[in-house]
């Protein structure tokens, strides 16, 4: 018996040690090799390889404070107004932070902390939303905040627009990114996107295995957009047989600050009827507009109203953003799209898609809601709202200017200036040496000149090679969002670094 015991337990054993010694030798099921190739296609520069060296030298900064010539890293990678010190507004931060603590709300010393139309927006936002903001909502968002939204388009453009047009998302990028998914079935499906352009649009086109398809903004005409260009774009994919399906347009533009005319506008929509495109209209930064009385901002939607029964086939979605404007709310994840000339069967299926994510974070929405209905004139905060608005505006302008005047005076380097957003797009004319030597490190040479600034003033840019920008030329993209006390000190910085950097590769 024992015999058969021993005999049992070392077959046993033998089992075990087997199916373990497979599972020892097997691969892992998730690897790089492994991973979607679809992912692994998918760039994203405005977070790429020099984001990702500035992360590793800020630690080593922590480590060893005397590591580098500077203490900190100056983040101008992304448009993030309050990394660099931009302040909230006051009437938005105190009305969500009573939303977020209603019991705030009727607290004995409420009153004396905050403005009444303060507490009054408050109690209106948890009237609409009873649940508070540890609730779901609607999957397309609050309806309440839907209605302000719709208000506020109508004052902007003139027009009347459904609520039910309207989708609440947790940034405009959110948005985007759903309604690429919807259009995009194949890699016969193309895209049209401008070049530069902001790599949210190509990584998501990778991402979704969709053809890219580039349109070039003209440097030299301001990134102005023609209407030969667009013709000259889609002629060889169409040629080709790729179904083209949608234009993106950046308006106004990132990386390249321009605003579009109303004429101009008017063509991209012209030339959308003329080719059955859907136009989506980027918008988040209407309200970064430096010249407003020679390139002001017109939507898109207002531009095709316009129009009349012209413009009555266009299918459009346009997007906007509490990350933006003077607002710069990027950690709120706040924004919605609005639909306009699409059917009803397919804002179904645009609700499906929401409602698998059950719904936006509540705080962006509402803080979405306060973008879209500040304070009016004659309530109590209305004056320090104008204040707070337009020093963050007129110093945006100022800090825009100043940038672009230090990029024209260095060394082969031109620069148009900022009409609108948070970019500068800077044109460096590298020398031959330092096109070599990015050669041999199997980078673009803007990946060269942004590395090297980034480890020798701290100042962290994006190479214009994650932008896109026509061959054989080179830029950086850079923010202008430093705080206005310390902005001389970075094109100090910059002047500085280009003039050492020309030297090194004459």
């Amino acid at each position: 018996m024992s015999l058969s015991f021993l005999s049992k337990s070392t077959s046993s054993f033998k089992t075990n040690y087997s199916m373990l010694s497979r599972r020892l030798s097997r691969p892992l099921q998730m690897t790089v090799d492994t991973l979607n190739p679809k992912v692994l296609k998918t760039k994203y520069a405005v977070r790429g390889t020099v984001v990702i060296r500035s992360m590793e030298i800020e630690e080593e900064i922590r480590k060893n404070p005397n590591s580098y010539p500077f203490d900190k890293i100056t983040s101008c990678n992304i448009g993030n107004p309050q990394v660099l010190k931009q302040k909230p507004i006051t009437f938005f931060r105190d009305v969500l932070s009573l939303v977020q603590n209603p019991r705030l709300i009727d607290h004995p010393e409420a009153k004396n902390i905050f403005k009444g139309d303060v507490l009054e927006r408050a109690k209106e936002i948890m009237f609409h939303v009873p649940g508070g903001v540890g609730a779901y909502t609607h999957s397309q968002g609050i309806p309440y905040v839907r209605e302000c939204v719709s208000k506020f388009i109508e004052k902007r453009d003139g027009y009347a627009v459904d609520p039910n047009d309207i989708f609440l998302t947790g940034g405009a990028s959110q948005g985007v990114k759903d309604i690429l998914t919807s259009l995009i079935r194949d890699n016969n499906d193309g895209i049209m996107i401008s070049i530069p352009q902001y790599p949210l649009y190509s990584a998501s086109i990778a991402l979704l295995g969709g053809n890219q398809i580039n349109y070039y903004l003209d440097e030299e005409n301001d990134w102005g957009l023609s209407r030969s260009e667009l013709d000259r774009a889609i002629q060889k994919p169409l040629e080709s047989g790729v179904n083209v399906r949608a234009i993106c347009v950046i308006n106004p533009g990132n990386p390249t600050g321009q605003c579009l005319s109303a004429e101009s506008q008017k063509g991209i929509i012209d030339f959308c009827l003329e080719n059955n495109l859907v136009l989506m209209a980027d918008e988040v930064y209407q309200e970064n507009v430096y010249y407003k009385k020679k390139k002001p901002f017109y939507s898109f939607r207002k531009i095709a109203l316009d129009m009349g029964s012209k413009a009555k086939d266009l299918q459009m979605i346009s997007f906007h953003s509490v990350s933006k404007g003077f607002i710069g709310e990027c950690g709120q994840r706040g924004g919605y799209y609005q639909t306009h000339g699409i059917p009803t069967d397919v804002k179904g299926q645009l609700y499906k898609m929401a409602s698998i994510s059950l719904c936006p974070n509540t705080g962006g929405q509402i803080m979405t809601s306060l973008m879209v209905n500040p304070p009016k004139k004659g309530e109590e905060s209305y004056n320090q709202y104008i204040q707070e608005r337009d020093n963050i505006y007129n110093s945006l302008k100022r800090r825009s200017i100043k940038l672009a005047n230090t990029f024209n005076a260095m060394e082969g380097v031109t620069c148009n200036m900022s009409e609108g957003a948070l970019y500068l797009f800077p044109n460096i004319r590298v020398p031959e040496k330092a096109k070599q030597e990015a050669k041999k490190k199997g980078i673009n040479p803007s990946t060269l000149y942004a590395i090297s600034c980034l480890e020798q003033t701290g100042i962290c840019i994006v190479p214009g090679a994650g932008f896109g920008q026509k061959e054989g030329t080179f830029h950086i993209r850079t923010t202008f969002l430093p705080p206005e006390d310390q902005f001389d000190d970075v094109t100090r910085k910059l002047s500085e670094f280009h003039k050492k950097f020309m030297n090194k590769y004459r």
